[in-house]
């Protein structure tokens, strides 16, 4: 079973939405006491949710100057895709020579009951559970640098691959490619696994740039239509000046 995630940690994934979805613009000041009352706890947990969320690269966290909305360039956001597609493949492939039985009955399990939650379209169960999955195949590597690197990455990307589930029937899909995966592993199919991977990756990344342009193109419309409601609302220059004269 999955472990719960902390209060600091739920709250981190919260605040990461709110960028996420726009909410909280680049360069926003997140003001601790602010959030504290928008979510109902006290400072010290939005204080633990905002160093977790440093290293993320969604904020930037300054002594004495406090935590802002970081503004990720799509080049770089593009890199450390690239980078964690490659780690994660690297993964699954030397898990397929290194998993011991055991850690491949845990994989298969674990894949199994992740059918059920997508069936059942839990998704927040989900988020938690793929977490796991992935973690097994860093560990199934048995290689303790790789397994490092590979969980710093997922840390930085966390926010991003977590949104791509918002995606209409990405559970059901996300499984689909894991399901390729697990085949490739416990078939000890080294190369397949690699590419299966992969492809998972190319996959999640483009599933977010999908939403993250429909959430953009949302957002734009919206300032449009605010835009739009101010103009008819504004009275003409020229008739304000004439009334004044009267």
């Amino acid at each position: 079973m999955p472990a719960s995630p902390t209060r600091s940690e739920s709250l981190s994934d919260a605040i990461a939405d709110a960028i996420l979805s726009g909410e909280f613009a680049p360069g926003t000041h997140l003001d601790e006491q602010v959030l504290a009352k928008r979510f109902g706890v006290s400072r010290t947990p939005v204080r633990d949710a905002l160093r977790l969320l440093n290293g993320t690269g969604l904020i930037d966290l300054r002594p004495r100057l406090g935590a802002t909305v970081r503004t990720i360039t799509p080049d770089e956001l593009d890199m450390l895709f690239i980078a964690m597609g490659e780690i994660e493949a690297t993964c699954a492939r030397l898990s397929t020579l290194s998993m011991t039985p055991a850690e491949r009955g845990q994989l298969r399990m674990l894949h199994e009951r992740m059918g059920s939650l997508a069936e059942a379209n839990d998704h927040d169960a989900y988020v938690l559970a793929n977490a796991d999955f992935h973690s097994l195949l860093y560990v199934g590597a048995h290689n303790s640098v790789i397994d490092e690197i590979a969980r710093n990455l997922r840390r930085r990307l966390t926010p991003y691959r977590r949104a791509q589930f918002q995606a209409p029937r990405r559970l059901a899909r996300s499984h689909a490619e894991h399901g390729l995966v697990v085949r490739a592993v416990l078939a000890r199919d080294a190369a397949a696994a690699n590419s299966a991977m992969l492809v998972h990756m190319s996959v999640v990344e483009d599933a977010f740039e999908a939403l993250d342009a429909g959430s953009a193109a949302a957002r734009e419309a919206a300032g449009e239509r605010a835009r739009d409601r101010l103009k008819r609302r504004a009275p003409p220059i020229r008739a304000s000046r004439a009334r004044a004269q009267r």
